[in-house]
């Protein structure tokens, strides 16, 4: 651990020798928060567009976006290997035999030595969860990224979410047993949620069996409908300040087991889409406020739970 906690660089060396970089893949995967099986309309805050890269289009097939991807990088980084990343929506969500060839075409393309999944806690099936397990058998890194959000309820239902934690701490558990790396997704700054909650969700993680963990600021963005929410004034969400915010991420560190790396505690959206919070930050900037904020308060990951 070096920094005060646990990055994702040491996890990923724990795993390669060498450089390796995730490419994202738009796989054409809707959601069942989207299609009506759970919901409609989707989580109140999300839209796709504001992370998804432009040569990821649902047009091109999984090799093709693959392949870009991996000429973008090689330019500068012609000994690059590469991590599929399959991002938008719900990765696991479909036919599991169409999944799964999705899922090999990404690993017979050239470079690419690995897969990181995003989905949802309630979209992991045990017939897909079981080709993912024989896939680790045979030393392939496969990574599943849960979009847990927050340990809390009434959060969850407020944003539409149409899950519980119970059912996040159910695949986390079921996932991590069939011998898959294990990752979530935490969003700080949740309607009704503070600082302190964000530290909970953190405390409630560790008690789960996971390998990673990707932290980021709410952020409000244009023509979703939490956005229209809180400019009609029916919800409020923390409007944090950056030195805030850095206190938001101490807490979670120090309440966060050190077995569990850190990815990234911010991210960025497309300006034209962004109504806040405009901190002017790159990520990298903010990451390096924040070492020294750990270095300064001598934060370590975990002491809280000591």
């Amino acid at each position: 651990m070096s920094g005060g906690y646990r990055d994702f660089g040491d996890f990923l060396r724990e795993h390669f020798t060498g450089k390796v970089q995730k490419i994202s893949i738009n796989a054409g995967f809707t959601c069942p928060n989207r299609d009506g099986t759970k919901g409609r309309g989707g989580c109140t805050y999300c839209n796709n567009v504001t992370f998804n890269p432009d040569y990821c289009n649902p047009v091109k097939s999984v090799a093709e976006q693959l392949e870009e991807g991996r000429r973008f990088f090689a330019r500068k980084y012609p000994e690059m290997r590469y991590l599929a990343y399959f991002q938008a929506y719900t990765n696991t969500y479909g036919d599991i035999d169409h999944v799964c060839r999705l899922y090999d075409e990404a690993l017979a393309t050239p470079g690419v030595v690995g897969l990181v999944i995003g989905t949802r806690p309630d979209c992991m099936p045990d017939g897909l969860l079981g080709y993912l397990s024989s896939l680790r058998r045979k030393g392939t890194f496969v990574l599943v990224e849960y979009g847990v959000e927050t340990w809390r309820n009434d959060t969850l239902r407020l944003i539409n979410r149409c899950h519980t934690w119970e059912e996040s701490a159910d695949a986390i558990t079921r996932t991590a047993a069939a011998g898959v790396l294990t990752g979530v997704h935490v969003i700080a700054g949740l309607p009704g949620e503070d600082g302190g909650d964000v530290a909970e969700t953190a405390r409630h993680l560790s008690q789960l069996p996971l390998d990673t963990v990707k932290l980021h600021q709410l952020q409000l963005i244009r023509g979703t409908r939490l956005a229209e929410q809180v400019e009609r004034g029916e919800l409020q969400v923390p409007r944090w300040t950056v030195d805030e915010y850095i206190d938001v991420c101490l807490g979670f560190i120090s309440h966060l087991s050190p077995t569990i790396a850190i990815e990234r505690f911010t991210s960025q959206s497309p300006d034209n889409m962004l109504i806040s919070p405009r901190w002017g930050l790159k990520n990298y900037q903010f990451t390096a406020l924040l070492h020294r904020a750990i270095v300064s308060r001598g934060v370590a990951q975990g002491d809280a739970l000591q």
